[in-house]
């Protein structure tokens, strides 16, 4: 009985290790600086520490609870914090991505989180790849200005 508690608290031990042990600006080493892409085996909180010791932007958003267009761009101007005159669509989402940024100052680079998008008959197929669409056009974008745009998505 003890050797089983053992076993199952050394297994507990494993689970909590990090699969990746690298310093965090190392975790992006083999990702291209402007990409768009699936968070696949990167996890938000190794994301998160990349950008820090990279000194670049963090962005978020958990997008679970939306089941619209309407509804991700609320989320995406709450959870990103974007002006009260964001438009809410995607024109205005690519406007707000790109421009007052770049009009702030030299900028150091960004990680960006997607995660959870809805795959739903309300935002269906064709409006996801709008909403990634739009990003892939902000990593273009900053691309071209020499600064690093990643961001990572997943699907709900």
């Amino acid at each position: 009985m003890k050797r089983d508690l053992f076993v199952t608290m050394e297994r507990d031990a494993e689970m909590e290790t990090p699969l990746r042990t690298e310093p965090p600006e190392n975790v992006l080493k083999g990702v291209r600086t402007n990409i768009v892409q699936s968070i696949r085996a990167f996890r938000v909180q190794q994301l998160q520490d990349a950008a820090r010791a990279l000194g670049q932007h963090f962005l978020y958003a958990n997008l679970a609870i939306a089941q619209s267009k309407q509804d991700v761009l609320d989320l995406l101007a709450q959870q990103f914090i974007l002006p009260a005159h964001f438009g809410k669509n995607f024109d205005a989402l690519y406007d707000c991505m790109t421009d007052p940024v770049h009009k702030s100052g030299p900028q150091p680079g960004f990680i960006m989180v997607l995660e959870q998008i809805p795959a739903n008959a309300k935002f269906d197929k064709e409006a996801r790849e709008q909403l990634l669409d739009i990003f892939r056009d902000t990593a273009d974008y900053w691309g071209e200005r020499k600064i690093p745009f990643r961001c990572f998505y997943s699907f709900l």
